[in-house]
């Protein structure tokens, strides 16, 4: 049994990511308002297990959670890409004559915005997440409501679809990390099957100090699928930098971490999981 931690509600995208990862494999949700709770949760129960959104090809990266993962004492041990589909549904007894407002997750009603211009007599409303407005929908009998959810988180709540695929770029994807206590990782992922690793550092304010680094990344072969800059707080001009990096052979990887380390001000190693 896999003890995961989900910022939402059952059938959220959160729980669907979560069951992608762990297929076949008995999954037990623990649901939180927030990412903060995830990572108390996970910080509570070294065996619990984090799941949480990174970045969006739409919206971008989630940079708070960068911060959380960062400060959370916890490791990445892998990763899932997910499709993200949203539908518009509404209580059995209503119907698109009958809805006056739509409830979801601000990016949600962000990524739809093409279909919301199309329905003006329908109001948009911010909720706290996707799946969690469907169950409020449901649970008060909301008529005249309306959530943007997934198809899934419908059917759960019992919610009549009234359009599906209604998110207006339909390459629309989430990157989520799954993070667990350093102690549980070894049992989550086997280190020797390793080709990707997230990794956070910051430099000294000296000219040139980012270019080094990369050039002896590349020097070593190690190829950078990302990198997100943060300002350090109370620091004028001084930046954390996240990166994520792919390898074809973890020698090498481990020599290019040694080699850098002496050009930052601080280094730390958040994940070594597989790519999805």
């Amino acid at each position: 049994m896999k003890r995961i931690a989900i910022q939402g509600e059952r059938g959220s995208f959160h729980d669907i990511a979560a069951h992608a990862y762990f297929t076949d494999e008995q999954v037990q949700l623990t649901c939180c308002t927030t990412f903060e709770e995830v990572f108390e949760k996970v910080g509570e129960d070294p065996t619990a297990i984090a799941m949480l959104a990174i970045e969006n090809t739409i919206a971008g990266s989630l940079l708070h959670n960068y911060e959380l993962l960062r400060a959370s004492g916890t490791t990445v041990v892998g990763e899932q890409r997910l499709h993200i589909q949203h539908c518009i549904c509404c209580l059995p007894d209503d119907d698109w004559s009958t809805v006056v407002e739509v409830h979801s997750h601000p990016v949600a009603l962000m990524q739809c915005r093409s279909f919301l211009g199309n329905h003006p007599g329908i109001k948009a409303v911010e909720a706290e997440d996707t799946a969690g407005a469907a169950a409020y929908i449901a649970q008060k009998q909301c008529r005249g409501w309306a959530a943007i959810c997934s198809a899934e988180a419908a059917r759960l709540y019992g919610m009549k679809i009234l359009e599906d695929s209604i998110e207006d770029n339909k390459h629309n994807f989430t990157r989520f990390l799954v993070a667990c206590h350093p102690h549980k990782a070894d049992f989550l992922r086997p280190l020797t099957e390793v080709d990707k690793a997230s990794i956070v550092f910051s430099l000294p304010h000296e000219e040139g100090s980012l270019s080094k680094v990369l050039t002896i990344l590349s020097f070593y072969d190690i190829n950078l699928t990302k990198i997100q800059s943060l300002p350090v707080i109370g620091h004028e001009w001084e930046y954390l930098f996240y990166v994520d990096l792919t390898f074809d052979n973890l020698t090498r990887y481990r020599q290019s971490i040694d080699a850098i380390t002496p050009l930052v001000k601080s280094i730390k190693i958040l994940g070594e999981y597989r790519e999805h």
